[in-house]
């Protein structure tokens, strides 16, 4: 603890104080004042009373503390005086509202309704100017919900609860006196007084029944629920029987079921060995899967596999439409489950309805003796057991046929022998489909011997060999010497026009058919770039 240093004279000085202060708190002392003339509390902690030294502080005080005393003015629950108004003005004024005349504010923060024609014009039905007020609240004050609040607007569900318990009072009443007079006209006048007691007792009753509607908020909890605080407050009911035991009662072992307390939930069940019969509670998974809550699941899967699948279903937003569209679609898919059952029945007949089978066969019992030996071996009175040679059915003749596929062998393929035929799906035509086949043969081949008896073999043409680009002249080629020299001729022509393009023609004629002698003069002229003596040729 930090205590302040107050410096002494001397121990005397520092002996005297000490006795001062016992001195105050036996009471025999007058008490001590602080700088602003506020006696000093004793009780409070040393701690407290201790100034910094940086205040240079020559005695206790409390100065430097937080001022824990707050005004009560700022304490006051003040608001708005809503509607007050304090000056009616006969003229317009300079600077009002142009609409209604208010010099409070201007024309855009007018809450009248505009006119026509402005107040500043008319000079006319000026409004009165509105109290304008400015306070400030303290930290609580601007954070009280209630402030501002009139508890004079409360009085009409106050007026509502009295009128209804006045409507109660009047028809027990009435009740009681028409229950009287069925008794008198009943007895003729006598016993009335005898039985007032059980009609008393049957009104309390009555009056019990129509009180019971208030007793039922025994277990109504406030929530917020949908808001960016938590929700709008709304009501949830807890339903569970106060005389039961908690959830997280029942088994008080560690290791058993978790109760979450946060959500109030325990979704494994507290006592898994004990008799169904005898628990009341299973665990939230048990009546979340069964009941209602399975069928509301049931519902939510079915409108959100709806809306994908592009159906304008939604649960939240139309509740009544998706529910009457999961009843039509349960009601159409069990009477598509009738149709198919009824059809399968009629194509295949239906086991249950035919005779009952012996109790016999059932049972597995038989009259059959079989003998063992020692070893466990059948000796007698048992059929030995085949052993299936492949995992395929084997001897099945299938389509009217005699024999297995593959069976037949033929030009590499497999048949069957019995009618001799390469597609395995095919129907069975014995040894007529055998001789037909053999027939169509036969026919064939004569047909492809008569087309290769009357084609002639074609004549050799004799074609004309022609000397082509990129390839070499034959050796034995005839060339016309006038054309030759012609064909010279052009090449030199058509060398000098290369050369020298503006001597070229405008109307240039090209053909694509190259003669022999073409051909040879382009060879003739061309120049050879490993000839080592093309440079001395003209």
């Amino acid at each position: 603890m930090a205590t302040a240093s107050v410096a002494f004279k001397s121990r005397e000085d520092h002996r005297k104080q000490i006795e001062l202060e016992e001195a105050r708190k036996a009471g025999l002392a007058p008490a001590e004042v602080d700088e602003d003339g506020k006696e000093i509390n004793p009780h409070i902690p040393q701690y407290m009373s201790s100034a910094p030294w940086y205040l240079k502080s020559e005695k206790p005080s409390l100065k430097h503390q937080k001022n824990w005393k707050v005004d009560s003015v700022g304490r006051k629950k003040i608001w708005y005086d809503r509607g007050a108004k304090i000056h009616q003005a006969e003229k317009y004024r300079k600077g009002g509202c142009k609409n209604c005349g208010a010099m409070t504010h201007d024309v855009k923060a007018c809450m009248d309704r505009p006119r026509k024609i402005g107040a500043k014009y008319t000079n006319m039905y000026i409004a009165p100017d509105e109290k304008i007020e400015s306070f400030e609240l303290d930290y609580d004050g601007k954070r009280d919900r209630w402030n501002g609040y009139d508890p004079s607007s409360y009085r009409h569900v106050v007026a509502s609860y009295e009128a209804k318990d006045e409507a109660r009072k009047k028809y027990l009443k009435e009740q009681k006196l028409k229950k009287l007079e069925e008794k008198l006209n009943k007895n003729g006048g006598d016993g009335a007084t005898s039985d007032g007691e059980e009609e008393d007792d049957e009104l309390r009753v009555d009056e019990a029944k129509v009180d019971e509607s208030k007793q039922t908020d025994f277990a109504k909890v406030e929530k917020r629920v949908r808001t960016t605080g938590g929700g709008s407050t709304g009501t949830v009911r807890n339903l569970r029987i106060r005389e039961d035991p908690a959830k997280y009662l029942l088994n008080l072992d560690l290791n058993s079921a978790h109760y979450d307390p946060k959500t109030r939930s325990m979704r494994e069940d507290p006592l898994p060995d004990a008799d169904p019969n005898d628990k009341f509670y299973l665990g939230d998974n048990h009546y979340r899967n069964s009941g209602q809550a399975l069928d509301f699941k049931q519902l939510n899967v079915h409108s959100w596999e709806a809306f994908d699948k592009g159906q304008d279903m939604h649960m939240q937003a139309a509740p009544s439409q998706a529910e009457l569209l999961y009843r039509n679609f349960k009601a159409g898919k069990d009477k598509l489950k009738s149709q198919t059952k009824q059809t399968i029945m009629e194509k295949y007949g239906d086991a249950a309805t035919r005779d009952e089978i012996p109790m016999e066969l059932l049972l597995g019992q038989s009259e059959r003796q079989v003998e063992y030996d020692r070893a466990g071996r059948v000796i007698k009175g048992q059929e030995v057991v085949i052993i299936p040679k492949s995992k395929y059915e084997e001897d099945v003749h299938t389509n009217n046929h005699t024999s297995v596929w593959g069976s037949w062998w033929k030009d590499h393929q497999w048949g069957i022998q019995c009618c001799q035929q390469t597609i395995r799906n095919s129907y069975c035509t014995g040894s007529a489909g055998i001789e037909a086949a053999e027939a169509s043969l036969d026919l064939m081949k004569a047909n492809i011997a008569r087309k290769e008896a009357s084609e002639e073999s074609p004549k050799k043409v004799e074609e004309k060999r022609m000397a082509t680009w990129g390839t070499d002249t034959s050796e034995d080629l005839e060339l016309n010497e006038e054309a030759l020299a012609n064909a010279l001729r052009k090449e030199d022509l058509s060398r000098k026009e290369e050369k020298n393009e503006r001597k070229r023609k405008y109307n240039v004629e090209y053909t694509n058919d190259v003669t022999p002698e073409e051909m040879e003069a382009y060879r003739m002229k061309r120049v050879h770039h490993e000839d080592p003596r093309k440079d001395f040729l003209g």
